[in-house]
């Protein structure tokens, strides 16, 4: 009979390693301040400084847990020293040092935000492992609230944004089934610049649009949203082609203030009666045409993109014959400036074109999202773009190769 060997015991779990930066100009009560840091039992790596300006480089470009900071440093003093090193690692825990006669010392500068305060002379081991633990922990703490109140702040910016740059579409009597996309190029990142829209005129025909601001952030979303608003309005009021184009450059110069934005964007028309889609391009790349036999970039004129040459008015339109029954698909370059897999080279619309042709058949807004999800897949994170996509489907939807 075999015996079963005993169960090695567990490791125990290592401790924390505590990074501390040390400010502090008496080299006495800096050595004593050592040597009750080796006595605690925590691990530690202790840097020292003896002036703030000294101690500048550890507090904005290294890594620190916690600072021990004496109150009365040769270049400031008091409440000034705290204030300048919570200005300079906000997040890090601050502990300061104080004599036996500043009473009011210790609460004042805890007032300004350090974490505690230790009394010089008073000190002993366990008194300062156990500040400098909490001290750490409430930073940290402290740390992972503000970040869960950016998020959270983040995330009502980009819905409000989403409203303005993802607007329902205005159809009456249109058949036309509209399926439109919108993503940010990273993660908890504000919406970029891209826009897009839909809208039916009393005209009774179906006109769209899909834009890219130059730029990212809020002030590219901005400018997108005064756009999308405006060729909204400027559509039900009547306006099109080059005259539509001529307005929303106008609009943009005024917007933009001193900063050089331009954008590029596709309008489309889709007139079902008549069989046709009309065409500007101003800047930006031609939609894809899928039918029953597939799908590919349809052919177009180019005109020139919105703010780059203000006046100039060159955006010739292409009217383009269309099946009784397909879908167009507009987008922004985020969908195509992705790496294609390992391959090292853009995606392209080569690549976007042989990617829509490997998918499997589904109905139109699922194959929009298996296309974002393969792009975004062969691209493996390394391209942080915004994207939209707005697909347009009328007739009897064609069979997705």
């Amino acid at each position: 009979m075999t015996e079963a060997m005993p169960a090695a015991p567990a490791a125990a779990p290592e401790k924390p390693m505590y990074r501390i930066l040390l400010i502090e100009d008496d080299l006495g009560d800096a050595l004593l301040v050592e040597e009750l840091l080796y006595d605690t039992g925590l691990r530690f790596a202790l840097t020292t400084r003896t002036t703030l300006a000294e101690a500048r480089a550890e507090l904005v470009g290294t890594p620190i847990d916690c600072v021990l900071l004496d109150l009365h440093l040769p270049d400031v003093s008091g409440i000034d020293a705290v204030t300048a090193v919570r200005r300079l690692a906000p997040h890090t825990a601050v502990i300061v040092l104080t004599g036996l006669s500043e009473d009011r010392a210790g609460t004042d500068a805890m007032a300004a935000g350090a974490q505690d305060y230790l009394v010089k002379g008073k000190v002993e081991a366990d008194l300062l492992q156990r500040t400098l633990r909490y001290a750490v922990y409430r930073s940290k703490t402290e740390r992972a609230s503000a970040e869960a109140q950016a998020i959270r702040l983040r995330a009502e910016e980009n819905a409000r944004l989403e409203r303005g740059l993802l607007p329902q579409p205005i159809l009456d009597t249109s058949t036309v089934r509209v399926t439109s996309r919108y993503l940010p190029g990273a993660a908890m990142t504000l919406l970029g610049g891209d826009f897009l829209d839909v809208v039916e005129g009393d005209d009774g025909l179906l006109h769209a649009v899909v834009g890219d601001v130059s730029g990212h952030g809020p002030d590219a979303a901005a400018l997108g949203v005064c756009l999308r608003i405006a060729w909204r309005s400027l559509v039900l009021g009547g306006h099109r082609g080059d005259d539509l184009l001529h307005l929303m450059e106008r609009i943009l110069v005024a917007e933009r203030g001193d900063q050089q934005l331009f954008a590029t964007c596709t309008l489309l028309t889709l007139d079902q009666k008549a069989g046709t889609a009309t065409l500007y391009l101003a800047g930006h790349h031609e939609p894809l045409l899928t039918t029953g036999e597939g799908t590919w970039e349809i052919s177009a004129a180019h005109g020139i993109a919105l703010g780059i040459v203000p006046g100039l008015r060159s955006w010739p339109p292409t009217v383009v014959p269309l099946p009784p029954a397909g879908a167009l698909t507009l987008y922004t370059d985020g969908l195509t400036e992705g790496h294609n897999g390992t391959k090292g080279e853009r995606l392209g619309v080569e690549g976007l074109l042989t990617l829509m042709e490997d998918l499997p058949p589904a109905d139109p807004a699922a194959h929009v999202d298996l296309l974002i999800q393969e792009t975004h897949t062969l691209n493996a994170g390394r391209h942080s773009d915004d994207l939209a996509v707005l697909r347009l489907d009328w007739g009897n939807r064609p069979p997705l190769p």
